[in-house]
């Protein structure tokens, strides 16, 4: 199998950047500048599979096993969906010129074994994108489960059953696919980037000038430590945000925050959990989201599992670098996963 797609894109000269940095002095438009009253009326982007879809879905995993291929040894000419070929390319354009997510529904999970799904979701990427890897690991597919050790430095908040804080992956795109709930609790949360710009615009634009000046990162990737939370350019926005990784590079480095910078991250944090901007979702077992990264932050709150393991709270993560992903500015550097196992 080809290697997947992984850049780090060093940064020019600063002075370089500074020259070419634009920010956005009027109110985001477009559909990714969305609110929750306007979402929630309108729910095309709730989008049921065709009979037609799942057939080609059957008929490629029929392919593949015919061929003894599984995840994640084939690529997407060895899981054919050519008659899908057009709904592919409109949810791609949904997503970087849409809403910038979308929520499929109506796929007959029950129908298959965990490794099935596994391949199919897989296989769905890859008409979509090109699945990049999430960790130094090498792990194509996250398993978004409450498996870690909380009393662990490395365990990541994905791994737990605790609040995820708003963020966004290092990825163009993210999709979640839902293979068992929670007892209780899971909500998936999303909020245009856009929509909290424009309030920031509005009620606090003493604070945006902070927000198109590079800030030091943890975890962010070889060769790029220092990323803006907002950049302009190409007449699109583009939104980057975890707030986790800014204050611990920071506390690496012995420089902690200033007061108006925590005060600015505090604003957007409290715009971002305002009722009337995000749209909460309890995505159902065979539901798949994806989002851009660059236009929409996403949360989780926390749940209780049941107590038998075939029973608790199971999602499947991808990362995808999109071929029609928007060009990004010099002082915003591109990302998508991490380089694979051994590589440096």
């Amino acid at each position: 199998m080809k290697a997947p797609y992984w850049t780090a894109q060093l940064l020019p000269d600063p002075q370089e950047i500074i020259a070419k940095v634009s920010i956005l002095k009027q109110p985001a438009t477009g559909p990714a500048t969305w609110n929750a009253s306007e979402i929630n009326a309108d729910q095309s982007w709730l989008k049921a599979l065709t009979p037609e879809f799942i057939s080609a879905l059957d008929q490629a995993l029929t392919h593949l096993k015919s061929n003894a291929l599984s995840y994640p040894d084939f690529t997407k000419h060895d899981f054919p969906m050519d008659s899908q070929h057009t709904f592919f390319a409109s949810l791609a354009e949904e997503l970087e010129n849409g809403r910038a997510f979308f929520v499929l529904k109506g796929l007959p999970i029950d129908l298959y074994s965990e490794s099935e799904i596994e391949t199919l979701y897989y296989g769905i990427g890859l008409h979509l994108g090109t699945p990049v890897y999430q960790n130094p690991n090498g792990d194509l597919l996250g398993k978004v489960m409450n498996v870690g050790d909380k009393n662990s430095q490395n365990t990541r908040v994905y791994e737990t059953n605790d609040y995820l804080p708003y963020h966004t992956d290092l990825s163009d795109v993210f999709g979640l696919i839902c293979i068992r709930k929670a007892k209780t609790g899971g909500l998936t949360s999303l909020v245009s980037g856009g929509a909290v710009y424009n309030k920031m615009l509005k009620h606090h634009p003493e604070y945006l000038g902070l927000f198109y000046r590079s800030m030091p990162y943890a975890h962010l990737g070889d060769g790029i430590n220092r990323s803006p939370l907002f950049s302009y350019h190409d007449n699109k926005l583009t939104c980057r945000y975890l707030r986790k990784y800014i204050e611990l590079e920071h506390e690496n480095q012995g420089q902690p925050l200033s007061t108006v910078e925590v005060e600015a991250l505090d604003c957007f944090d409290r715009i971002i959990h305002r009722d009337d901007m995000r749209l909460d979702l309890m995505l159902e077992p065979g539901d798949m989201l994806f989002a851009n990264n660059y236009a929409v932050m996403h949360s989780r709150t926390g749940f209780e599992d049941f107590d038998q393991p075939d029973r608790q709270r199971k999602l499947l993560r991808l990362w995808l670098k999109m071929p029609n992903a928007r060009r990004l500015a010099l002082d915003f550097p591109g990302q998508n996963g991490f380089p694979p196992p051994g590589q440096v």
